[in-house]
């Protein structure tokens, strides 16, 4: 080995403890991370299901009607019917 491994060898044992905490920090904060995006989505699929549970039936809700008039639609398509 050459004299430049034996030196990072040697640095690296004598911080292995800050080492070892500093990767179980990082692990820990990992799963925090995770078990909060987990949470997340457990409750918003729970507050989905509650609101479409106790949501007013769609009978009570008095829904918005639209008309659109397409004669100038369907003259316009039947003239270029008739021209091929």
């Amino acid at each position: 080995m050459s004299q430049a491994k034996v030196d990072r060898y040697k640095e690296e044992k004598r911080n292995r403890a800050k080492i070892i905490k500093k990767e179980k920090r990082q692990w820990m904060a990992t799963k925090a991370g995770l078990s909060l995006v987990a949470l997340v989505l457990v409750v918003w699929a729970g507050v989905s299901v509650y609101n479409g549970i106790n949501a007013p039936d769609s009978s009570q809700i008095e829904k918005p009607t639209y008309t659109v008039d397409t004669s100038a639609v369907d003259d316009f398509l039947s003239d270029m019917s008739v021209e091929e």
